[in-house]
């Protein structure tokens, strides 16, 4: 088989965007914090489900556990999106000054 490369669907290095490195930094970093504040969220639901006496009308199996956790999730998801709890923003305004000031 001989596979031949149309030359005008090769975009040069010159046409390309040039990319601001900083500008995905900073992105990445705001949604590094969001996931961090998210799995926090999800760990303060998981300790106070703890805290919960078991018990009630229905046994527990592992299926009830994993639809436990991913509702859990969801949850922290929704109560994440937003403006969410105020930790994201604080994580991002305390580390966005290292990404502007880097070289």
């Amino acid at each position: 088989m001989d596979f031949k490369i149309d030359p005008r669907i090769l975009i040069s290095p010159q046409t390309q965007p040039a990319i601001d490195h900083k500008q995905r930094d900073l992105q990445s970093l705001r949604e590094s914090s969001r996931e961090f504040e998210t799995l926090f969220v999800m760990e303060m639901f998981k300790a106070m489900r703890k805290s919960v006496p078991t018990g009630g009308l229905f046994e527990e199996n592992m299926s009830t556990e994993i639809y436990r956790e991913m509702l859990d999730m969801e949850t922290a998801r929704a109560a994440t999106s937003g403006s969410g709890l105020g930790i994201a923003e604080a994580m991002y305004n305390q580390m966005a000054p290292l990404i502007e000031n880097k070289k």
